[in-house]
């Protein structure tokens, strides 16, 4: 069976490959399409993957930072409150937006497996740690992105719009779990331990001076390693769906093997589906499509694509905020929720959380373009 099965997939994944590849080929010339992937490839990896490791490296030291000199147990303390009424989760949830926020999705997984933790959890709410937690994956990483572009107030309509997107997706994924299992304890009533959270958080005893050159020195390396890690995301997925959004770089000379010419697949749906996505997310040009789409597997990926919109005049204001919210929300959760899921040892429960969290991030667009709309009638009723 399983050599028929691997039999039959070999098979599909030839088809698939030598239909994809083999068209764009015979539209643009298998010379130029094989220079094209090649040179796409290494423009984003001088000119997005190194910016972007720039950004991680930074991040990660004031992270760390953050966290030596307990700045994330005063934010965490701040928003505890805000836990049960809008995410129906316990306060001490607010540790795990955080440093999700502050590094990547699966930094949830050590808390959920720390005993003492989920102590303070029913089970339905342990197991949606894993949407809360995706709903602010690498979110500093994006909005230090964002507002390196020059975006600003876009980025917080964002950071607000991703907010209402984990709104949506936790409380969806608790809903679904609740009527499969119930409402019951995620640890035991006799096994259940106070959560040491110094033990997450834990400062070395050694000179200020020290331990502040240690932390941006290992938060730093931290970030080299994140930015390593988004390479393969940025270099493939990007490289195809830039493939699929430009034509020729010259309509009248045709294909010339340049960096990001291709088949433009998505500008195509994205016009299919304008009236749609217009109404959601306010996008005026069709090419915008691509950014949710490559958010799903890796948002390192999309972030990629957000200059070459800007030069070509296809993102503004609204798509921006637009942008971060759907990036920051679902932030490759595709490439990460069924492993988390999997950690968390409830593999039945994968298909709720990719829909929950699907969800979640299309409310995430919603909420960011409406409130930018809102924001830019109340300046103008202003002014």
């Amino acid at each position: 069976m399983d050599k028929k099965r691997s039999l039959i997939e070999g098979v599909v994944a030839l088809a698939v490959l030598g239909l994809g590849f083999g068209s764009m080929a015979a539209i643009m010339g298998p010379q130029n399409f094989i220079n094209t992937v090649t040179r796409s490839a290494h423009d984003l990896l001088m000119n997005t993957v190194f910016y972007l490791m720039a950004i991680t490296v930074i991040v990660g030291a004031l992270s760390a930072l953050m966290i030596e000199f307990g700045v994330v147990k005063i934010i965490e303390r701040l928003t505890a409150p805000l836990m049960k009424p809008l995410f129906g989760l316990p306060g001490v949830a607010s540790l795990a937006a955080v440093l999700t926020f502050l590094s990547d999705n699966p930094a949830i997984l050590s808390l959920a497996r720390d005993k003492g933790y989920a102590s303070y959890f029913k089970r339905h709410q342990l197991y949606a740690l894993a949407n809360f937690g995706t709903a602010f994956g690498m979110g500093l990483i994006v909005m230090t992105y964002m507002m390196g572009l020059g975006f600003y107030a876009e980025t917080l309509i964002g950071l607000f719009g991703a907010v209402v997107g984990a709104v949506v997706s936790t409380r969806l994924m608790q809903r679904a779990i609740k009527k499969k299992i119930g409402v019951v304890d995620a640890v035991p009533v006799q096994a259940q331990e106070e959560f040491d959270e110094d033990a997450v958080i834990k400062a070395k005893d050694e000179n200020v001076v020290v331990r502040a050159l240690n932390a941006m020195l290992d938060g730093g390396k931290g970030g080299v390693e994140a930015g390593m890690a988004i390479i393969p995301g940025v270099l493939i997925i990007s490289t195809a769906v830039m493939m699929l959004t430009w034509g020729p770089r010259d309509p009248a000379a045709g294909y010339q093997g340049l960096a990001y010419e291709g088949v433009p697949v998505l500008p195509a749906l994205g016009r299919f589906l304008s009236p749609l996505f217009d109404l959601l997310f306010g996008f005026k040009s069709p090419e915008a499509i691509a950014f949710p789409i490559t958010s799903l597997g890796a948002v390192g990926a999309a972030l990629g694509l957000v200059p070459r919109f800007i030069k070509e005049g296809l993102a503004h204001g609204n798509d921006i905020a637009v942008f971060t919210a759907i990036g920051m929300c679902w932030s490759g959760f595709l490439s990460t929720h069924t492993g988390m899921m999997d950690a968390l040892g409830k593999r039945e429960f994968i298909g709720k959380a990719l829909a929950s969290h699907a969800i979640g991030g299309l409310a995430a667009g919603v909420a960011a373009h409406y409130l930018y709309e809102g924001v830019q009638l109340a300046s103008r009723l202003i002014g």
